[in-house]
């Protein structure tokens, strides 16, 4: 006999839903469904993909700082290429030959024309046992008075140090601070359609004090000394600086003229107009003395020196020191910029 209590316990637990323990087991099992959308396994993955990025990442950071060491690496042996290679030719070359340093472009304190990269390079010939003659290869509208001065100056002790002839072969141009240095040569040879002369001195500027008034500008500047902002374009200038000005602007002039007489001596037929700030054509320059005959730079190694090879000892910037000086640069300015946001003195 049945006991019927019996009977609807056990209908009962066989109708029973699963607990839900099992039902999560199943759904894993089972893969994606309602309660379950990412599917089985998505832990897995999901480490996985972070495991994958980290490691993705720590690669990038590796790869940008082996390219930051190896950018300091370069950059450090630039320095020390810098400092042991600025010729622009092998030292001592012992083979008779025609030493050539080029003057181009404009003559200033840190240009490829400046005192201090010519001076090292003609050194560097006048030394070298087996040039025969230096040859100052010319192509430069002038500059600083300074830095020919120093050029100049120095010519004249080479040459006689070390007992070596000296010629300047003029290409296109060669005016005004060009041919303060051309002069210390023992010869100029010019194309008959080079430019030629230029012997004089400016100072150069612009005055916006009564465009200023119409526009209704005052110009506030404030100096602690009667004529430090003489030069200053906004402000009127008065015939006391002007004439201060130009007694400086003619004391260079003469020593310019004093240079250009030294050098040429009895071979400069002066005019009135010689000195004047003129230029004149090759052909014209060799008629009036300021050069002594037509010829370029081939012609003056194979027909003046006898010695045709021509070895250039021209120092220029290199790469390295190009970098290095912008890198400088950019510090320095940075600086200035500093500087500039607080009061001083200039």
């Amino acid at each position: 006999m049945t006991d019927p209590n019996t009977t609807d316990t056990q209908d009962f637990t066989l109708n029973q839903d699963p607990a839900p323990e099992s039902r999560a087991q199943e759904a894993i099992k089972k893969g994606a469904n309602a309660d379950n959308p990412m599917g089985a396994g998505w832990e897995r993955k999901t480490l996985e993909t972070l495991a994958m990025a980290a490691i993705t990442e720590q690669r990038q950071a590796r790869r940008w700082r082996n390219a930051i060491r190896l950018a300091w690496l370069l950059f450090l042996v630039g320095l020390v290429w810098v400092g042991m290679d600025r010729k622009g030719t092998s030292a001592d070359v012992t083979a008779p030959h025609t030493a050539m340093v080029k003057i181009e472009g404009e003559i200033a304190s840190g240009a490829e024309a400046s005192a201090e990269l010519v001076v090292a390079a003609m050194r560097s010939a006048f030394e070298d046992k087996g040039a025969q003659a230096v040859v100052l290869l010319i192509n430069s509208p002038g500059g600083s008075p300074v830095q020919a001065g120093i050029i100049n100056d120095e010519i004249r002790r080479l040459k006689a140090l070390h007992q070596k002839p000296v010629y300047a072969v003029v290409e296109e141009t060669c005016a005004s601070a060009a041919y303060y240095i051309a002069v210390g040569a023992d010869k100029i040879f010019v194309d008959k359609a080079s430019v030629v002369g230029s012997i004089g001195v400016l100072m150069d500027g612009f005055g916006f004090t009564g465009l200023m008034e119409k526009l209704g500008v005052e110009r506030r500047l404030m100096t602690a000394g009667e004529n430090k902002g003489f030069l200053d374009p906004f402000s009127p200038q008065t015939e006391k600086q002007r004439l201060f000005a130009q007694t400086m602007l003619d004391q260079i002039h003469q020593q310019f003229i004093a240079v250009v007489k030294t050098g040429r001596g009895n071979r400069l037929k002066e005019t009135p107009e010689t000195f004047s700030g003129l230029f004149w054509t090759g052909q014209q320059a060799v008629d009036m003395g300021l050069a002594d005959q037509l010829g370029n730079v081939d012609f003056v190694a194979r027909e003046v020196v006898k010695a045709e090879e021509l070895i250039d000892y021209t120092r220029k910037d290199n790469v390295a020191e190009r970098l290095v000086k912008r890198f400088g640069a950019a510090i320095g300015d940075g600086a200035v910029r500093a500087a500039r946001t607080m009061p001083g003195l200039r």
